[in-house]
């Protein structure tokens, strides 16, 4: 079975041309925020601590603030379009998204109980994130037990599972929002629940990178395997494909990615289902190229998007979701509407 549409781009050409964009894009949103950096003093603020020289007016702002923020949007938005290729493969349905699963679900009840019962106020900064990955860990546990309750693990239980389970988290976060009496914590929820890469620390940035990065890579590494699962469960068999094991390390892998993300972006939509389909549409179906082109695409459309939550409101800062929803929905519609793009082998 073809995997390929009729017309695609060269893929190295592609990468080196988005790589290049990740790397100005990082460069060029740290001029903007609260206070706009011209260009020279930004390209000063880089060069002066590369090179060791004394501190400028703007090295702070730059180094310990926004560039934080920069490379942990390339991050989120990286691991979020790859955890959107590898949930769509996973259960060959091209509406799913990281979040399909119900993890982001719980990764909600667990930061609304952080900030709304200060329960993990041991955790200084880390409580919310910490609470984020609990829950998500515990949703992500309770899904598998439910989908494989009665059988093997299969795409239209892990779907049933998640939606149903996704609802009733949904509603236990809503339920602990609505008995606070403290309108800042409501407030606060909120807003994580939205999205935002505005806490941004280096010391948080490592753990959600490396997972990224590793993670990709074994799904590189396995490319043909997926290839094989997206076009089928009997065709996958059928070329030696070990079915059951491949769908329990990516449900585990996607998971573990989507918790880590969650905790420290809070819900972000929109990337994980239109990258995922963006690449595919100018690349071609097979995982070996969709997936960095998407890893490399999210990053790029998530650090505009956070540039853009800063300045539109100035000096308020909108929700990264709020953002992704808006320019996700027609994006999404539009790519729907060529008439070549396929997932897997349908059209």
């Amino acid at each position: 079975m073809d995997l390929r549409p009729p017309r695609r781009l060269p893929f190295w050409p592609l990468m080196i041309v988005l790589v290049v964009a990740t790397v100005l894009s990082v460069i060029g949103s740290l001029g903007f925020g609260s206070e706009r950096i011209p260009p020279a003093d930004v390209v000063a603020a880089v060069t002066d601590r590369l090179t060791g020289a004394a501190p400028g007016r703007w090295d702070v702002i730059v180094w310990e603030l926004r560039l934080p923020r920069a490379l942990m949007a390339v991050v989120v938005g990286a691991g979020l379009a790859v955890a959107g290729a590898g949930m769509q493969t996973l259960v060959r349905n091209s509406l799913a998204d990281p979040y399909l699963l119900g993890i982001s679900s719980g990764a909600s009840v667990g930061a609304t109980a952080a900030i709304t019962t200060g329960a993990l106020a041991g955790f200084g900064i880390y409580a919310v994130s910490a609470g984020a990955l609990l829950g998500a860990v515990g949703s992500a546990v309770l899904i598998w037990l439910i989908a494989t309750a009665q059988g093997g693990l299969t795409p239209l239980r892990l779907v049933l599972s998640g939606v149903v389970l996704s609802s009733g988290l949904s509603a236990i976060a809503s339920l602990l929002v609505f008995l606070s009496d403290d309108a800042r914590a409501a407030n606060s929820v909120m807003f994580w629940m939205l999205g935002s890469v505005g806490g941004a620390t280096w010391e948080k940035l490592w753990i959600p990178a490396l997972l990224v990065v590793v993670l990709a890579a074994g799904m590189l590494a396995i490319h043909r395997w997926l290839d094989a699962l997206a076009a089928g469960p009997e065709t996958a068999a059928a070329l030696g494909v070990g079915v059951a094991g491949l769908r329990t390390t990516l449900f585990v892998g996607l998971s573990v990615l989507v918790g880590v993300l969650v905790a420290v972006s809070g819900g972000v939509g929109f990337v994980g289902l239109i990258v995922p389909h963006a690449a595919r549409l100018v690349v071609g179906a097979r995982h070996r190229v969709v997936l960095p082109v998407a890893a490399v695409t999210g990053a790029v459309f998530l650090v505009w998007v956070d540039v853009l939550a800063r300045v539109a409101v100035r000096p308020q800062e909108i929700p990264l979701g709020v953002v992704t929803g808006v320019l996700g929905a027609p994006l999404f519609l539009l790519l729907m509407g060529r008439s070549q793009y396929r997932f897997g082998g349908d059209r």
